[in-house]
């Protein structure tokens, strides 16, 4: 069950009620990462080349089991028995995209909630039109940063510089909501704070460390915990919020730890292998 406190509600320009206010809980953030611990889910993860090893070690840290499965012949096959499949648009050739096509047609058939990061759209027209595709394909979660999110809903002069935002996450909010409730998903919106809907409500999470933005593939590992996390949570919205959760906090106790980016990068990965019920309760409050 979720613990999410019971929000206000405001309209948006669209005339919709959308609620805010309310902040991702820390047991719903315990709750789930004790089920990936216990569970072991297996991350079918279609990721870029920069990022896939340490996307890989995040997720061995909180106990989840990854897989780098992305060729057009197996990535199907590999869709249907995963627990959860991210779709990451980091490093695209036209045998990956048809790959992700193959392994998103299967996650449909079998139910598995799979994660769309679309990296870099609307700075690039292929991926951006790919991006646009998939999004209507019924993913669980849309993870990004503000300006992906906004040119994937269709805002005019949204796109960031390469894979780097040049607007903030509060910016992007309305927009993410319209875009959640268009679709039918719940949309992540990573920054100083990251801003989650699923159209109707919104979770903040205000917990994370400016030095993740320094280190590469943070924010690619984002979206493979958020699969990880939907693989044991039905709900999008509070997986996704845990995730965060889980992220930025021991992102603040690496840091802490840390000289540096190269030593921070190997203490997020002992901070999340050490994480627990009441470092969570600590950073989130």
């Amino acid at each position: 069950m979720s613990t999410v406190p019971e929000p206000a509600t405001v309209p948006s320009s669209s005339g919709a009620a959308l609620s805010t206010g309310a902040r991702a809980s820390a047991q719903d953030a315990i709750r789930i990462l004790g089920a990936i611990r216990t569970r072991g889910p297996l991350v079918h993860c279609m990721t870029n080349i920069v990022v896939a090893g340490f996307t890989a070690n995040v997720l061995l840290a909180v106990g989840a089991s990854p897989a780098m499965v992305e060729n057009s012949e197996e990535s199907a096959e590999f869709a249907r028995v995963a627990d959860a499949v991210l779709v990451n648009l980091g490093t695209l050739s036209p045998d990956k995209v048809t790959a992700m096509r193959a392994a998103v047609a299967a996650a449909e058939r079998a139910g598995t909630p799979w994660i769309l990061d679309p990296v870099a759209v609307g700075a690039l027209g292929y991926r951006t039109r790919f991006a646009a595709e998939l999004v209507t394909q019924g993913p669980a979660v849309v993870r990004g940063n503000a300006s992906e999110i906004l040119s994937l809903a269709g805002a005019a002069g949204a796109a960031g510089r390469g894979v780097d935002s040049t607007t903030t996450s509060v910016d992007a909010l309305e927009r993410a909501a319209e875009l959640a409730r268009r679709v039918g998903t719940t949309v992540a919106v990573s920054g100083a704070v990251d801003y989650l809907s699923d159209g109707t409500q919104v979770l903040e999470v205000h917990s994370g460390h400016p030095m993740m933005t320094r280190v590469t593939g943070v924010g690619c590992a984002l979206g493979a915990l958020v699969a990880a996390c939907c693989a044991v949570e039905s709900s999008p919205l509070i997986a996704a919020g845990a995730a965060t959760t889980i992220l930025t906090v021991a992102g603040e106790v690496a840091a802490a730890a840390s000289a540096g980016p190269g030593s921070f990068a190997v203490s997020l990965l002992d901070a999340l292998d050490g994480l627990d019920a009441p470092t969570l309760r600590t950073h989130v409050g």
